[in-house]
């Protein structure tokens, strides 16, 4: 079950627009964003402060309290927009919900134990394969996230969406036989390129011819001082 009590974000409605105006924005701080739905379906222009954003989004939890200039209304992340190097949060789209009626959104998959998991003991690799989780649920129900104990998987196993229990009050929307969440993969022996060996080969030959040059110099320059000898003796 989701926790019954959630944040309240607090923020100021925005009149600003165009792309000026909301870069000055950004410059002083401020997120820009929007929240949809509501009695009258209209949209509302917000501007939030980034420390307080993050703050926020940061508890985790699916639903919150939006506090727009003193009015409080239930929401939850309808989408977020990242600045491509930097990963700053530069736009929020916040959608306002019923908490008596079922919405459908998506929530992220969390994996525990595996650590202990036999597979990965044994030397498997565990590949954690489905992120996010479409599901269908009461704005109060919705989970921070959905959590899989892959603890048992024995290696070579595939662990489907339909072995996982839902968190109470929650349906989950992606076939159940066909999504994977999870599974442990035997690790390839990757054989040395035989380029290597004959390369160590050629390094021997090398060395060898090399040793043999040097004793023949060797001879040669001892011969040599032998003769110088022989000629010193017959002047």
């Amino acid at each position: 079950m989701a926790t019954t009590t959630r944040p309240t974000l607090s923020v100021e409605e925005r009149p600003e627009r165009g792309t000026r105006a909301v870069r000055r924005l950004r410059r002083e701080g401020f997120v820009p964003g929007v929240v949809y739905g509501g009695t009258d379906g209209d949209s509302t222009s917000f501007k939030v402060g980034a420390r307080e954003l993050r703050q926020v989004l940061v508890d985790g939890s699916a639903l919150i309290d939006l506090d727009v200039d003193g009015s409080t209304r239930p929401v939850i992340v309808k989408d977020q927009q990242r600045h491509p190097v930097r990963d700053e949060l530069i736009h929020i789209d916040l959608l306002e919900v019923r908490l008596d009626e079922k919405i459908q959104t998506q929530v992220s998959v969390h994996l525990e134990g595996g650590e202990e998991a036999p597979g990965v003991k044994e030397g498997g690799v565990l590949e954690h394969v489905t992120h996010q989780l479409n599901i269908e649920a009461l704005p109060t129900a919705i989970p921070e996230n959905v959590t899989v104990d892959v603890s048992g998987m024995e290696i070579a196993a595939t662990m489907h969406l339909s072995e996982v229990t839902p968190p109470e009050g929650v349906v989950f929307l992606d076939d159940l036989e066909e999504t994977i969440i999870a599974t442990v993969v035997v690790p390839t022996e990757v054989e040395e390129p035989e380029i290597e060996e004959e390369t160590e080969l050629v390094g021997e030959e090398a060395e060898a011819e090399a040793a043999a040059e040097g004793a023949t110099g060797e001879e040669a320059e001892a011969a040599g001082e032998a003769a110088a000898e022989e000629a010193e003796g017959s002047e």
